[in-house]
């Protein structure tokens, strides 16, 4: 049962919860002992509230995981874990992490139980409506980072936040596209809200954002936050960025054998190779100038 928990716990997407260290590392605060500590316990908050999110949506969509080619093979859709040891794990999974936030900032509690309820909400109510619940997607993001920065604490950049909500609505609508291209004539079964959504305008909508994101990015490189805190070198990783949100919108498009575009990028070598390279160019800019 324990193997099955933690299979259901995603933990793969865990990957999300960084932006919770962006603040971190854009403040240029990764050198303070202190301050990383409290932001890895902040990421470690919000990994086991995003567990606790995955095992209620998981046990909301039971029936309709079941009649999905990929996801029908998830322990509580499959049976390998009970929906009572599901209610368990995610009730104990948010109280730890709630717990731990008021511990550590009330301002980073907040910040968590507004997450919660937000994904609460999602998984009952908001997950039907269309483009509304990508919307909940992207304020979750953007939770996170919020978080982070209470955590520390340092105060939260309107760059980063905006560079945070484009990139977590292209790739809420990206997910959006992958499924309806993959579900065929089930997509009303796998997930109801997927037949309220025009193809046409997602794919037009993943354009757009594409090219905003990266404009954002390209213009919070040269902000006078950036510069500040990170010098004019960020420039340089523009071409990662944008190669990126390229990469993923061509999974999108192309891979099918994975349940999201987030799945086919954490199985894709080159666009984590780009990633690496990102990382790296960042810490290079960031701290050794």
């Amino acid at each position: 049962m324990v193997v099955s928990l933690l299979k259901a716990s995603r933990p793969h997407q865990w990957i999300k919860n960084l932006f919770v260290a962006a603040p971190l590392v854009f403040a240029r605060r990764i050198d303070d002992p202190v301050a990383t500590v409290h932001s890895l316990i902040a990421v470690g908050c919000f990994c086991l509230l995003s567990s606790a999110v995955y095992l209620l949506n998981d046990i909301v969509d039971i029936e309709r995981d079941r009649a999905h080619p990929l996801k029908r093979m998830r322990p509580i859709a499959s049976g390998r874990l009970s929906v009572g040891a599901a209610r368990i794990g995610a009730f104990l999974f948010a109280l730890v992490a709630i717990g731990t936030a008021t511990w550590l900032s009330p301002q980073l509690a907040a910040v968590a139980t507004a997450y919660m309820m937000l994904n609460v909400a999602y998984s009952f109510w908001l997950k039907r409506v269309p483009f509304v619940d990508v919307g909940c997607i992207a304020v979750g993001f953007l939770l996170r980072v919020l978080g982070g920065s209470f955590a520390i604490p340092v105060p939260p950049s309107r760059w980063l936040l905006l560079c945070t909500g484009l990139l977590a609505l292209l790739l809420g609508f990206g997910k959006r596209a992958h499924e309806l291209r993959t579900s065929g004539d089930k997509r009303a079964t796998q997930r109801l809200v997927l037949d309220r959504y025009p193809p046409g305008v997602l794919r037009r909508l993943i354009i757009t954002l594409s090219i905003l994101t990266t404009i954002a990015y390209a213009a919070y490189t040269q902000s006078t936050h950036a510069i500040i805190f990170v010098g004019r070198g960020l420039v340089f990783t523009i071409p990662f960025v944008a190669f990126g949100i390229f990469r993923f919108v061509r999974l999108t498009n192309a891979r099918a054998d994975s349940e999201s575009p987030t799945e086919a990028m954490l199985k894709d070598k080159v666009f984590l190779l780009n990633l690496l390279a990102y990382a790296v160019a960042i810490m290079l800019i960031t701290y050794f100038r």
